[in-house]
């Protein structure tokens, strides 16, 4: 059994510490940081770093890279298509690796950078998806186009409603404040904030999230949804069709939210 655990690091990211009891070794995904991961190893000191798993070149995702690859000799995996420190295996879309004796699936997802990558493991639903999909959110657009982004999210979107989603920062009661405002009337979106709220406030973190909750509460994968398309026109003052252009309109406003 494998248990996973959120490392703080920086103001709001959180680093996925998985670990393998039975034989004392973890893996940990985008350790922007190395020290919240050295603390945890000095704390555990019979057990190793195996696997770094990176899933973008952002560097509060991999500034820790090279320091606990040269103190661990651990294996380090991420995406082919952009420029990672200390990357041993280059990843690309439907590639399979091991991870603490699991299968983890490849799926590119550019939009917040164009080599983007998430690891998926489809036994138990987890999905380590960095800064394209966040819990109430979805990443900036930095290099890719809304176009790219909307479509990296509906691959996502059509994983399994159990799926947990582990994204790479604690966004998500921002990202609620805007959900509320694209869709004021929505029962789930009003239930959902005041519940994170109520965890904020004891300062218990958000996630994991799940994709059930994610579709009926995250304005970024409800870009086909009646509601959002009308608050979308009336703000645009004009009807929009196509569900890239609301979820263009839907990031732009995120933006300047």
């Amino acid at each position: 059994m494998i248990k996973i655990e959120a490392l703080s690091a920086f103001s709001d990211n959180y680093i996925w510490l998985l670990q393998d009891a039975r034989h004392k070794r973890v893996a940990v995904v985008d350790p922007g940081d190395a020290a919240p991961v050295q603390a945890w190893l000095q704390q555990h000191a019979d057990w190793t770093l195996s696997d770094i798993l990176i899933t973008h070149h952002h560097n509060d995702h991999v500034g820790g890279v090279e320091q606990l690859r040269s103190e661990t000799g651990a294996h380090v995996c991420g995406p082919a298509n952009e420029n990672i420190p200390g990357r041993d295996q280059a990843l690309v879309d439907g590639d399979r690796i091991e991870v603490l004796g699991l299968a983890l699936q490849i799926i590119e997802v550019p939009g917040h950078t164009l080599g983007h990558i998430a690891f998926y493991q489809p036994d138990h639903h987890w999905l380590f998806c960095g800064d394209t999909l966040f819990a109430a959110g979805c990443g900036r657009l930095f290099e890719g186009t809304p176009a790219q982004m909307h479509h990296s999210l509906q691959r996502l979107a059509a994983l399994p409603d159990a799926t947990l989603i582990y994204c790479a920062h604690e966004y998500t009661l921002s990202n609620l404040r805007f959900a509320v405002a694209v869709e004021p009337t929505n029962p789930a979106i009003a239930e959902r904030f005041k519940q994170v709220e109520g965890w904020r406030q004891q300062g218990r973190i958000s996630l994991p999230s799940d994709l059930a909750t994610e579709r009926a509460t995250n304005p970024f994968l409800r870009a086909a949804e009646t509601s959002v398309k009308e608050m979308i026109a009336s703000r645009e003052g004009r009807a929009i069709s196509s569900e890239t252009e609301v979820f263009a309109a839907l990031r732009a406003w995120k933006d300047r939210f």
